[in-house]
């Protein structure tokens, strides 16, 4: 393996277990500390398994989070960047180590996605419920869009390169810091990610180490941020944690691949209906809502 790629698992596998301890420390002192419930951990299965596959787990357990009252809306960013840091650190070791790309493009996505999620949550960690309704609202209805535009193969699918130079890489790089920086308040990187080097000419399997690498390691990032910050439910976090990590192994190992289309669409109607109800909960002003017993 290379020895850049090495360096890069070394620190993402670091700051895996800076986000652990930290986390343990701070158990008892935020919201929802909590055992997980089934539930919970069935979401992060759920979830994790078609995000290891590429269809990405935040628009998702948003939607889940949302619909069925488990995490309160000021809590569901926090709590999604928390919870699937695991997953997602996993997913980095299996594609990073087993698809080619080039490392200098790896390293200068997952950088700068990691930059943009620390200044990032450091701004969400801070909104109000309202702001947070308002943002969770329309990014579950960007994810949604993205979905149906690469159904209906609006979306390009991408060239034959393995890496990128000039200004395609200096454009990558610039979208990858404001997709790290989105990533903190629900729109999951995955997708968006997919678009911009399909743009560019990268091949789509060439997506998938540099989106789950910067995942990774920004979740990481970020999940310090709103750990310091007390703005995520430990009990659903950690649902997604002990559902997403066999589901990863499933899915990368065992079944590999899946007719995705269906899924979109029904993924499409998920987060549509969640990101209505979503804006209606910010248009009402509601001001607390409990996950249910």
């Amino acid at each position: 393996m290379d020895l850049i790629k090495f360096a890069l698992l070394a620190v993402i596998l670091a700051a895996a277990l800076v986000l652990g301890v930290t986390w343990f420390r701070h158990r008892r002192a935020v919201p929802e500390a909590r055992a997980p419930r089934p539930a919970e951990a069935a979401v992060g299965f759920v979830t994790e398994f078609f995000d290891t596959l590429g269809i990405g787990s935040f628009a998702p357990t948003t939607a889940a989070f949302k619909l069925l009252r488990m995490v309160p809306d000021e809590l569901i960013p926090g709590t999604l960047n928390v919870g699937h840091a695991a997953g997602v650190v996993l997913q980095s070791l299996i594609f990073i180590t087993a698809v080619a790309v080039s490392p200098a493009l790896l390293v200068a996505m997952v950088l700068a996605a990691t930059v943009g999620a620390w200044f990032g949550a450091g701004v969400v960690s801070r909104l109000s419920r309202h702001a947070i309704q308002l943002g969770m609202g329309l990014a579950l209805l960007v994810a949604g869009a993205v979905f149906a535009a690469k159904n209906l193969g609006i979306l390009a699918d991408g060239g034959e390169a393995l890496a990128l130079d000039g200004w395609k890489f200096v454009v990558a790089t610039v979208a990858a810091l404001v997709l790290g920086a989105l990533m903190t308040v629900g729109i999951g990187m995955y997708a968006p990610t997919m678009i911009v080097v399909a743009l560019l000419g990268l091949h789509p399997l060439a997506a998938f180490p540099i989106m789950m690498g910067a995942c990774a390691l920004l979740q990481c990032v970020a999940g310090l941020r709103f750990i310091s910050n007390a703005r995520f439910a430990t009990g659903p976090a950690l649902g997604l944690t002990l559902g997403g990590v066999p589901a990863v192994l499933l899915a990368a190992f065992v079944v590999k691949q899946l007719p995705l289309t269906t899924l979109r669409w029904l993924v499409v109607g998920v987060v549509t209906y969640a990101a209505l109800a979503m804006l209606r909960s910010f248009a009402r002003g509601e001001v607390s809502q409990r996950p249910a017993a």
